[in-house]
């Protein structure tokens, strides 16, 4: 019972979870991914200095992965696959792309895949359309 009430109500630590879950979906989405779909040419570039393979399979990786793992993970549907495609994506940025910039230009990739990380091995919670599809099957 400690993630929510005596007879299966939601709890104040599922409504934590949907507000964390919704505020950093929306935000990754619609602040950082939304602007690199489709992906531009100096995106693709930028993909390509860092040596991936394919740079622009690789940006196209990186965007949907903000934009569309963002969506997910706001409305709590895939939400496991939609945080792993975040986290490896956030991972990238702070220590690729910003490998050798200051903490403080990593810290929002590295909190971004800190929430990634947490909604990975927890799931969306019961207030996510997961639980709900869990619920409709059983």
């Amino acid at each position: 019972m400690a993630n929510g009430r005596a007879g299966g109500e939601p709890g104040a630590s599922d409504l934590a979870s949907l507000v964390l879950r919704m505020f950093t979906g929306l935000a990754l989405a619609l602040a950082h991914g939304m602007g690199k779909v489709p992906p531009s040419e100096r995106f693709v570039n930028g993909v390509g200095e860092l040596g991936f393979p394919v740079p622009l399979l690789f940006a196209w990786a990186a965007a949907l992965a903000e934009f569309a793992g963002g969506l997910l993970l706001a409305a709590g549907l895939f939400t496991r696959p939609a945080a792993l495609m975040i986290l490896m994506t956030m991972l990238v940025a702070a220590f690729r792309r910003h490998a050798a910039d200051p903490f403080a230009d990593k810290e929002k990739a590295l909190l971004f895949a800190a929430v990634a990380f947490f909604f990975l091995i927890a799931g969306g919670g019961r207030l996510a359309l997961d639980a709900w599809r869990g619920r409709r099957r059983s």
